[in-house]
Protein backbone atom coordinates (compact mmCIF):
# COMPACT_ATOMS: atom_id res chain seq x y z
CA UNK A 1 0.00 0.00 0.00
CA UNK A 2 2.87 2.38 0.84
CA UNK A 3 4.45 1.81 -2.57
CA UNK A 4 1.12 2.56 -4.25
CA UNK A 5 0.78 5.85 -2.34
CA UNK A 6 4.35 6.77 -3.21
CA UNK A 7 3.70 6.04 -6.88
CA UNK A 8 0.44 8.00 -6.79
CA UNK A 9 2.20 11.01 -5.25
CA UNK A 10 4.93 10.91 -7.91
CA UNK A 11 2.33 10.66 -10.69
CA UNK A 12 0.38 13.57 -9.20
CA UNK A 13 3.52 15.70 -8.96
CA UNK A 14 4.38 14.93 -12.59
CA UNK A 15 0.87 15.74 -13.73
CA UNK A 16 0.95 19.06 -11.90
CA UNK A 17 4.31 19.89 -13.43
CA UNK A 18 3.02 19.49 -17.00
CA UNK A 19 2.42 22.69 -18.96
CA UNK A 20 -1.08 24.02 -18.82
CA UNK A 21 -1.08 25.27 -22.41
CA UNK A 22 -3.86 22.87 -23.43
CA UNK A 23 -6.22 24.36 -20.86
CA UNK A 24 -8.27 27.44 -21.65
CA UNK A 25 -7.74 30.58 -19.64
CA UNK A 26 -11.15 30.07 -18.01
CA UNK A 27 -10.10 26.56 -16.94
CA UNK A 28 -6.81 27.87 -15.56
CA UNK A 29 -8.63 30.64 -13.69
CA UNK A 30 -11.08 28.23 -12.02
CA UNK A 31 -8.91 27.80 -8.89
CA UNK A 32 -8.66 31.60 -8.62
CA UNK A 33 -12.41 32.00 -8.77
CA UNK A 34 -12.92 29.20 -6.24
CA UNK A 35 -11.51 31.55 -3.59
CA UNK A 36 -12.22 34.98 -5.09
CA UNK A 37 -15.76 34.10 -6.17
CA UNK A 38 -17.13 32.53 -9.32
CA UNK A 39 -18.29 35.92 -10.61
CA UNK A 40 -15.41 37.80 -9.00
CA UNK A 41 -17.31 38.50 -5.76
CA UNK A 42 -15.64 36.80 -2.81
CA UNK A 43 -17.69 35.05 -0.15
CA UNK A 44 -14.55 33.94 1.69
CA UNK A 45 -13.33 35.86 4.77
CA UNK A 46 -10.25 38.02 4.18
CA UNK A 47 -10.21 37.16 0.45
CA UNK A 48 -10.82 40.13 -1.86
CA UNK A 49 -13.39 40.37 -4.59
CA UNK A 50 -11.61 40.75 -7.93
CA UNK A 51 -14.54 41.81 -10.11
CA UNK A 52 -14.19 45.31 -11.52
CA UNK A 53 -10.48 45.62 -10.76
CA UNK A 54 -8.45 47.46 -13.41
CA UNK A 55 -6.21 45.16 -15.48
CA UNK A 56 -3.03 47.20 -14.82
CA UNK A 57 -3.60 46.90 -11.05
CA UNK A 58 -4.17 43.15 -11.35
CA UNK A 59 -1.06 42.76 -13.50
CA UNK A 60 1.10 44.47 -10.89
CA UNK A 61 -0.36 42.36 -8.06
CA UNK A 62 0.19 39.11 -9.95
CA UNK A 63 3.75 40.17 -10.70
CA UNK A 64 4.38 41.01 -7.03
CA UNK A 65 3.04 37.58 -6.04
CA UNK A 66 5.11 35.76 -8.67
CA UNK A 67 8.28 37.55 -7.59
CA UNK A 68 7.41 37.06 -3.89
CA UNK A 69 7.57 40.79 -3.33
CA UNK A 70 4.09 40.41 -1.88
CA UNK A 71 3.94 37.31 0.28
CA UNK A 72 0.73 35.32 0.43
CA UNK A 73 1.76 31.68 0.29
CA UNK A 74 -1.10 30.37 -1.84
CA UNK A 75 -0.80 33.25 -4.31
CA UNK A 76 2.99 32.87 -4.51
CA UNK A 77 2.53 29.17 -5.24
CA UNK A 78 -0.22 29.75 -7.83
CA UNK A 79 1.80 32.33 -9.76
CA UNK A 80 5.33 30.93 -9.50
CA UNK A 81 5.24 29.35 -12.97
CA UNK A 82 3.41 32.22 -14.68
CA UNK A 83 5.11 33.69 -17.69
CA UNK A 84 4.83 37.41 -18.42
CA UNK A 85 2.16 36.51 -21.00
CA UNK A 86 0.28 34.55 -18.32
CA UNK A 87 0.36 37.60 -16.05
CA UNK A 88 -1.10 39.80 -18.80
CA UNK A 89 -3.69 37.22 -19.89
CA UNK A 90 -4.89 36.56 -16.34
CA UNK A 91 -5.11 40.24 -15.46
CA UNK A 92 -7.10 40.96 -18.65
CA UNK A 93 -9.39 37.97 -18.03
CA UNK A 94 -10.08 38.87 -14.39
CA UNK A 95 -10.59 42.56 -15.20
CA UNK A 96 -13.59 41.57 -17.34
CA UNK A 97 -15.45 40.17 -14.32
CA UNK A 98 -18.25 42.50 -13.23
CA UNK A 99 -17.74 44.72 -10.22
CA UNK A 100 -19.47 43.65 -7.01
CA UNK A 101 -23.06 44.87 -6.90
CA UNK A 102 -23.85 47.95 -4.86
CA UNK A 103 -24.49 47.10 -1.25
CA UNK A 104 -28.13 46.92 -0.21
CA UNK A 105 -27.08 47.55 3.40
CA UNK A 106 -27.42 51.27 4.10
CA UNK A 107 -25.40 50.77 7.28
CA UNK A 108 -25.45 52.65 10.54
CA UNK A 109 -25.81 56.34 9.67
CA UNK A 110 -23.28 57.53 12.27
CA UNK A 111 -20.59 55.10 11.03
CA UNK A 112 -21.39 55.91 7.41
CA UNK A 113 -20.97 59.64 8.09
CA UNK A 114 -17.70 58.98 9.94
CA UNK A 115 -16.41 56.86 7.04
CA UNK A 116 -17.44 59.43 4.46
CA UNK A 117 -15.66 62.18 6.41
CA UNK A 118 -12.51 60.03 6.60
CA UNK A 119 -12.60 59.36 2.85
CA UNK A 120 -12.59 63.12 2.29
CA UNK A 121 -10.05 63.93 5.02
CA UNK A 122 -7.60 61.24 3.86
CA UNK A 123 -8.28 62.09 0.20
CA UNK A 124 -8.95 58.43 -0.66
CA UNK A 125 -11.09 59.58 -3.55
CA UNK A 126 -8.26 61.55 -5.14
CA UNK A 127 -6.53 58.29 -6.09
CA UNK A 128 -9.34 55.72 -6.00
CA UNK A 129 -11.80 58.12 -7.70
CA UNK A 130 -14.99 59.74 -6.49
CA UNK A 131 -16.77 56.45 -7.13
CA UNK A 132 -13.90 54.49 -5.46
CA UNK A 133 -13.75 52.34 -8.63
CA UNK A 134 -10.00 52.79 -9.06
CA UNK A 135 -8.18 53.23 -12.35
CA UNK A 136 -4.99 52.09 -13.99
CA UNK A 137 -2.75 50.74 -11.22
CA UNK A 138 -5.07 51.85 -8.39
CA UNK A 139 -7.56 49.27 -7.13
CA UNK A 140 -11.30 49.43 -6.98
CA UNK A 141 -12.21 49.56 -3.29
CA UNK A 142 -15.95 50.32 -3.55
CA UNK A 143 -18.08 47.44 -2.23
CA UNK A 144 -15.02 45.34 -1.36
CA UNK A 145 -15.27 42.90 1.56
CA UNK A 146 -15.21 44.82 4.85
CA UNK A 147 -12.92 42.28 6.56
CA UNK A 148 -10.45 42.41 3.68
CA UNK A 149 -10.44 46.22 3.64
CA UNK A 150 -9.76 46.43 7.39
CA UNK A 151 -7.05 43.76 7.17
CA UNK A 152 -5.37 45.50 4.24
CA UNK A 153 -5.44 48.95 5.85
CA UNK A 154 -3.94 47.49 9.05
CA UNK A 155 -1.22 45.76 7.02
CA UNK A 156 -0.33 49.00 5.26
CA UNK A 157 -0.27 50.84 8.60
CA UNK A 158 2.01 48.24 10.20
CA UNK A 159 4.12 48.09 7.02
CA UNK A 160 3.57 44.35 6.69
CA UNK A 161 1.97 44.83 3.29
CA UNK A 162 4.21 46.48 0.80
CA UNK A 163 2.86 48.13 -2.29
CA UNK A 164 4.86 49.18 -5.30
CA UNK A 165 5.17 52.60 -3.73
CA UNK A 166 4.90 53.93 -0.19
CA UNK A 167 1.73 55.98 -0.58
CA UNK A 168 -0.61 53.70 1.36
CA UNK A 169 1.87 53.21 4.21
CA UNK A 170 2.16 56.97 4.50
CA UNK A 171 -1.59 57.61 4.26
CA UNK A 172 -2.48 55.04 6.93
CA UNK A 173 0.07 56.15 9.55
CA UNK A 174 -2.10 58.79 11.26
CA UNK A 175 -5.28 56.70 11.10
CA UNK A 176 -6.42 54.97 14.31
CA UNK A 177 -7.72 51.41 14.40
CA UNK A 178 -11.24 52.74 15.08
CA UNK A 179 -10.95 54.91 11.96
CA UNK A 180 -9.75 51.92 9.95
CA UNK A 181 -12.88 50.07 11.08
CA UNK A 182 -15.08 53.01 10.04
CA UNK A 183 -13.35 53.32 6.65
CA UNK A 184 -13.77 49.61 5.93
CA UNK A 185 -17.40 49.73 7.09
CA UNK A 186 -18.19 52.69 4.82
CA UNK A 187 -16.29 51.49 1.73
CA UNK A 188 -17.91 48.03 1.92
CA UNK A 189 -21.33 49.75 1.78
CA UNK A 190 -20.40 52.47 -0.68
CA UNK A 191 -23.18 53.60 -3.03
Amino acid sequence: MREFLKLAMVMLACALAQPLAAETLAERAAPCLACHGEKGVSETPDIPSLGGQPAPYLLIQLYLFREKQRTVEIMNEMTKSFTDDDLRNFSDFIAKLPAPPLSTDAGDSVRMQAGSALITAQRCNSCHGLDLAGRDNIPRIADQREDFLAKTLREYKSNTRHGYDGVMAEVTQPITDAQIADLAYYIARFR
